[in-house]
């Protein structure tokens, strides 16, 4: 089985689609001449040509609703933004007019759009390119959220996106595009709404997405030379939430920990979390642990970043307690 790195498999799920149905095109900034910010979109315009790989200028209110026009019409755009800091300028057009127009339209639209691009912090990139977008987007009704973490999931995931027929804001990660794994040769599709178990356990439920599934696997390997079963869900769908995959986990283990890269007031933490309260209060033998961002601005400086972040140590003293596991 080829190994790939996330840009790759991203790079192979886009070909096979604007191979597969004419109706997809790519557009953003840099994505054509350049090869993509993050090499993504690498030979695409040398395949396809300026009408469907369309470099943009530095308006990603205007090309974004250009995006959402063309979904209209009848095509299946692609939307990257070079971070998702930059979507800010281009809420109303997301939010407004792609998450409402099928509901305001009484189904006469369909808007069958991807956004793509990194979200939440890299490295030393201060307050403004740092913020972690997941609880705002997963916060309005009439978009689907996506965020992966290995090539695998990144390639079967962006494909059933781009043949969805909604939006999807599709979250990758700046400092994950290099990371390597098996991706197939042949055609696969992971659906939109289903969670993977990346570590089965017994003991302690941990649940993460994104740049949190590296660390969080690395807690639980943590956790099992101190003697703790810990099972890892990747939610890969923020929204719609696999809420059985969570709850059934959470009702065998007892325990449960959130640990990921956003803040910890509201969002997807906070969301679960209640999920987990509501749905399996009294199957819990330990209040739920959250291990997430502090709830700052980030500085630029290299050690306040880290301090700021969520570490593996970190979220093995959260299983560790919730285990009543003495240190």
């Amino acid at each position: 089985m080829p190994i790939l790195q996330i840009r790759e498999a991203l790079r192979e799920a886009i070909d096979e689609e604007m191979e597969r149905d004419d109706r997809v095109f790519v557009m953003g900034e840099e994505v054509g001449y350049y090869n993509g910010a993050y090499k993504v979109t690498q030979g695409l315009l040398e395949k396809y040509g300026e009408q469907r790989v369309v470099d943009t200028p530095i308006a990603e209110a205007g090309f974004a609703g250009v995006g959402v026009g063309a979904a209209m019409a009848g095509l299946r755009p692609i939307i990257e933004f070079m971070t998702f800091n930059f979507s800010a300028v281009a809420f109303d057009q997301i939010l407004n007019n792609a998450a409402k127009l099928r509901h305001l339209s009484g189904g006469q639209f369909t808007i069958p759009m991807v956004f793509r691009g990194p979200n939440a912090a890299a490295h030393m990139l201060s307050s403004t390119h740092s913020q972690a977008f997941e609880s705002f987007y997963c916060g309005f009704p009439g978009v689907k959220v996506v965020s992966v973490a290995t090539p695998y999931d990144a390639k079967g995931l962006l494909k059933s996106a781009i043949r969805d027929d909604n939006p999807i804001i599709f979250f990758e990660s700046e400092v994950m595009y290099g990371v390597k794994g098996e991706v197939p040769e042949g055609e696969y599709l992971i659906p939109i709404g289903q969670a993977d178990i990346k570590r089965p356990g017994s003991q302690v439920t941990v649940i993460t997405w994104g740049q949190g599934v590296p660390i969080t696997l690395e807690a639980a390997k943590m956790a099992e030379e101190s003697g703790i079963d810990c099972e890892v869900i990747d939610l890969l769908t923020l929204r719609p939430l696999d809420r059985d995959a969570i709850l059934q986990s959470v009702k065998k283990t007892n325990r449960a920990v959130l640990a990921y890269h956003g803040w910890p007031y509201g969002g997807t933490g906070a969301e679960v979390a209640d999920l987990i309260a509501r749905e399996a209060f009294y199957d819990l033998d330990a209040p739920v642990e959250r291990v997430c961002y502090e709830d700052i601005n980030f500085s630029y400086a290299e050690n306040l970043e880290e301090l700021a972040i969520p570490s593996p140590k970190q979220i093995f003293d959260a299983i560790a307690k919730v285990a009543y596991h003495s240190l």
